[in-house]
């Protein structure tokens, strides 16, 4: 009887989680695609063939002076770059001012510590190029004199800019607070890169991979005009 009733427990306990995935394998998984805020963000061009086109784009701005951005790079390899590295056509884009690759020697070599980082690239060019595609990104805030923000960016393959045309919580909107959106991910600000960019950014890459096996249903248009009516 105590050999009868071990077994079944362990047979219970082995089938019943391999029931409950087979009947969760034909559903379809439902989520919210992260959402187009802006379009047509400028590209670039470089040597080294680094561009938005066709890649999912993390795009900072450190300016100037590298190393005081340091905290912002550190956390944005730490828990970004470190988490999605492993993707196809994932990447970093630092945008730095030309005449100041010695000081992005010494940033790199404190973000690269311990390892090579193959998909995180530093991008020089003119003030005036700099200028031009930071125009071109929806920000409600101006580059400070160095060039620099500690906001990040996350740009799709279609070189659009991806966030949040809805960011309130559900709290906020049972009390009718306004819509405000998410545009730019603070990377000083470790719970909202924890909490806001590693979703959106996995969210992307689960929109990409629908889009390939042909599931993906597009509701950035449904969501902004029910927002409109509101």
């Amino acid at each position: 009887m105590k050999k009868t009733k071990r077994y079944a427990v362990l047979s219970i306990l082995f089938f019943l989680p391999v029931a409950f995935l087979l009947m969760l394998y034909p559903s379809t998984h439902n989520y919210t695609p992260l959402e187009i805020v802006n379009n047509n963000v400028t590209d670039f061009y470089s040597l080294d063939d680094v561009k938005l086109q066709d890649h999912i784009t993390v795009l900072a701005f450190f300016g100037k002076k590298p190393l005081d951005n340091s905290i912002a790079a550190s956390n944005l390899k730490e828990l970004v770059y470190d988490k999605f590295k492993g993707f196809k056509k994932f990447q970093v884009v630092v945008v730095a001012p030309k005449g100041f690759e010695d000081d992005y020697k010494e940033l790199k070599a404190e973000v690269e510590r311990y390892e090579e980082l193959k998909f995180w690239h530093y991008l020089y060019l003119s003030e005036d190029e700099i200028k031009a595609i930071f125009k071109s990104l929806l920000f409600e805030e101006n580059l400070d004199e160095n060039l620099s923000t500690d906001h990040v960016f996350v740009i799709d393959k279609e070189r659009n800019q991806r966030g949040r045309i809805d960011d309130r919580e559900e709290k906020e909107i049972e009390k009718n607070i306004p819509v405000y959106s998410l545009s730019s991910y603070d990377c000083i600000e470790v719970s909202e890169v924890k909490n806001k960019m590693i979703d959106d950014i996995r969210i992307l890459f689960t929109e990409y991979r629908q889009k390939r096996k042909g599931k993906f249903v597009d509701s950035n248009n449904r969501r902004s005009k029910d927002l409109k009516n509101e």
